[in-house]
């Protein structure tokens, strides 16, 4: 079995490959040019894998860019993959998020970008439109930004019913389409905004990000601007399981690739603390969907350690027992083969590491 890790950096992405069941790596040199990295996924429904990353070039602008022969080579469209169009007013600014389909449609890929919106390609990825039924919901003038901007940074394509996707964004919350995104609907319920006059609105919440139970498709795990929550129902309602980790403010949390209730968080201190919690590298694991939370260090840095992990510099691979990976602001990404137990450094002196994806071959 060979495992792939994608590492999507402010300077390029890089691709790790282990062949002895995750001990140790290999890692190749940057490549798409020293551009910042801020989207990647790995698009297992093909029998080779095709790369997605989201390219963010000061000069060119934002792009997607493809490889099909796992980054020996990429490529790019020369007119722009994503763009508004000419009535909407605006340009798109970054691609925070690309997320294949479910199972039942091969080629359709989703991009979300800044401003808030969502693209919606039929060819694998090589070409975007605009989902014009959330770009066009009476709510978006009201959307505002996060610190990071505002975009649309979670895209959950329901794995049983192509017609259903959930996304969030910061701000603004959560928003669930049961018509193929025709029309779509806030969906909040439980999730505090302890920053606005009404801490509990209808919408405007600054979500870090949403994780989708494996097991279940209707069970989800949220990441707030302070606040953990799970939802049993599909996202209509959200309750907290935040009262036995440290602190609940945090980007990043994901979601076992098979078992029922595993999920990993990163907690930091506080929005205006944003270091881990105690300045000490630690993942927090649940096996029973975020009642109870267990630290997981054995591997991590020891010393006191500043750097914060993004929203999407967590992620699992496929295998058996799974793996876990997550990258920091201060260029280090660590890896787990065994669920979290222990942990392993992949690589250090990266740049900015912005999102991390991996997938066996």
């Amino acid at each position: 079995m060979t495992v792939l890790l994608a590492i999507g950096t402010r300077k390029g992405l890089f691709l790790a490959t282990s062949d002895d069941d995750r001990r140790s790596w290999r890692v190749g040199d940057a490549q798409l040019g020293g551009h910042a990295i801020y989207a990647v996924a790995i698009d297992s429904r093909r029998t080779t894998p095709r790369l997605l990353a989201g390219v963010d070039s000061s000069h060119f602008g934002p792009s997607v860019a493809l490889s099909d022969d796992l980054g020996a080579t990429w490529q790019e469209s020369d007119i722009a993959p994503l763009a508004f169009p000419a009535d909407a007013g605006v340009a798109v600014e970054r691609v925070w998020q690309i997320a294949p389909g479910g199972p039942a449609e091969p080629d359709v890929v989703y991009a979300g970008t800044q401003p808030s919106a969502l693209f919606r390609s039929t060819d694998g990825g090589r070409t975007y439109e605009l989902v014009r039924g959330l770009w066009e919901h009476p709510h978006r003038t009201q959307w505002g930004a996060g610190f990071g901007g505002q975009a649309i940074h979670t895209i959950l394509p329901h794995p049983d019913d192509p017609r259903r996707v959930l996304v969030a964004m910061s701000t603004g919350g959560v928003y669930r389409t049961a018509d193929g995104g025709a029309s779509w609907a806030p969906s909040n319920t439980g999730v505090k905004a302890y920053f606005l006059p009404d801490p509990w609105p209808e919408f405007g919440q600054c979500v870090h990000k949403v994780a989708r139970d494996a097991a279940d498709p209707d069970r989800y795990y949220l990441q707030n601007h302070h606040g953990v929550y799970r939802s049993s129902d599909g996202g209509s309602t959200w309750e907290s399981i935040a009262d036995t980790l440290p602190s609940d403010f945090g980007f990043a949390i994901v979601a076992h690739p098979r078992r029922a209730g595993v999920i990993w968080n990163f907690p930091l201190t506080a929005d205006g603390e944003r270091h881990p919690v105690d300045r000490r590298c630690r993942v927090f694991r649940s096996t029973d969907a975020g009642a109870t939370w267990s630290p997981q260090a054995s591997g991590l840095p020891e010393d006191p350690f500043y750097p914060v992990v993004l929203r999407d510099a967590m992620a699992t691979d496929d295998a058996d027992p799974a793996g876990v990976y997550f990258g920091a602001r201060s260029g280090e990404v660590f890896a787990s083969r065994d669920e979290g137990e222990t942990w392993s450094t992949v690589v250090a002196h990266l740049p900015d590491v912005l999102c991390v994806r991996a997938a066996s071959l």
